[in-house]
């Protein structure tokens, strides 16, 4: 696909007639830094306020679906600290932008928010190298302000952003990796990455993760006797677990790669491309009410989940409107009974 052109911002959409916010969108198609970074600086606000927004920017969108389809495979990286991730992420982001050069692909990096300042490292950007000026790859660093599962509250709605203007969005979570579960609901793969002999798969064993990835990969495999020895491992720990697909079959994709040295990276690459299917209405409905409720729970706890899911059992789907509408009805709902 050849970039972008201009999108239709000029014509007036459905809830967006802000000229200057059309101006963001406009920019953000023809993949321009700045406008992205404040695009996206908007999306993430969660006053309400900044939930008006919100809804207009996605009504935008929602209302020239030739112009932004929700195209972009999430593609959730996990695993442990110093398994190579973040350089992982590098050379896969240029093996796909490689093999077709049109494509356009998205980083977003989680990291952990300190307890008592309650900023952010923000490392992932010392540690993934790109080609400087290279318009068709961008990065954004994402504190997690203290939420766990290895994503922050915000990482939802910032990737459904990058759905609509990306082909590829990278999603590398705290890497804590014994709970960081949550990147499944987010992505519609997930990829966990391992060092070579370092006992990682056992530990997964023990914490159940290892029935979350689609995809195991063991990294690091600079020295080829001891990384087979780490793939066979890995191998029969996945056999003891009986890990099985969804459909009933077993189903052990274990890649063998070498960050440093780009091997076994285009076979990763190749299959996230053929393998890992752009997501469809339903399942992307699926993922909006996981994250609604999580955004309930946090704020009215189980009395707030519970009173959102009668909603949205009452309510009727032809109401129509996007996320953004559904989640200010559902948190009227819950406020009115707390009042």
């Amino acid at each position: 696909m050849s970039p972008r052109p201009a999108s239709p911002a000029r014509s007036t959409a459905e809830g967006s007639s802000d000229p200057g916010m059309l101006a963001l969108i406009d920019g953000a198609a023809r993949l321009e830094k700045h406008p992205l970074a404040r695009l996206i600086t908007l999306v993430e606000q969660e006053h309400d306020a900044g939930r008006v927004r919100r809804a207009a920017i996605f009504g935008h969108l929602r209302s020239h679906p030739d112009a932004f389809p929700q195209r972009a495979r999430v593609i959730g990286i996990t695993g442990t600290p110093g398994s190579g991730k973040s350089t992982l992420i590098g050379r896969l982001a240029l093996e796909l932008l490689g093999v077709r050069p049109t494509a356009r692909v998205a980083v977003l990096a989680i990291d952990p928010s300190s307890a008592e300042s309650g900023g952010a490292l923000l490392g992932d950007r010392v540690r993934t190298h790109f080609p400087v000026g290279e318009p068709r790859i961008f990065f954004r660093s994402q504190a997690t302000h203290g939420d766990l599962g290895g994503v922050g509250r915000r990482t939802f709605v910032v990737t459904r952003l990058l759905r609509h203007l990306f082909d590829y969005v990278f999603v590398e979570t705290v890497g804590i990796g014994q709970s960081e579960i949550e990147v499944t609901a987010l992505a519609d793969a997930t990829a966990l990455v391992l060092q070579p002999l370092t006992g990682d798969h056992v530990q997964f064993m023990k914490a159940g993760i290892m029935e979350v990835p689609d995809v195991y990969v063991v990294n690091k495999c600079d020295e080829e006797k001891l990384a087979r020895r780490s793939v066979h491992e890995l191998r029969a720990a996945l056999d003891c677990a009986r890990i099985m697909h969804r459909d009933g079959a077993a189903t052990h994709h274990v890649f063998q790669t070498s960050a440093l040295r780009g091997t076994g990276v285009a076979e990763l690459a190749a299959f996230l491309r053929d393998h890992v299917a752009v997501p469809d209405a339903a399942t992307l409905r699926r993922k909006e009410l996981h994250f609604l409720e999580k955004a309930i729970a946090q704020r009215y706890g189980s009395f707030g989940v519970d009173e959102v899911r009668r909603f949205l059992a009452a309510r009727d789907e032809r109401a129509g409107g996007g996320f953004e509408e559904l989640e200010a009805a559902a948190l009227d709902a819950v406020r009115a009974l707390v009042r």
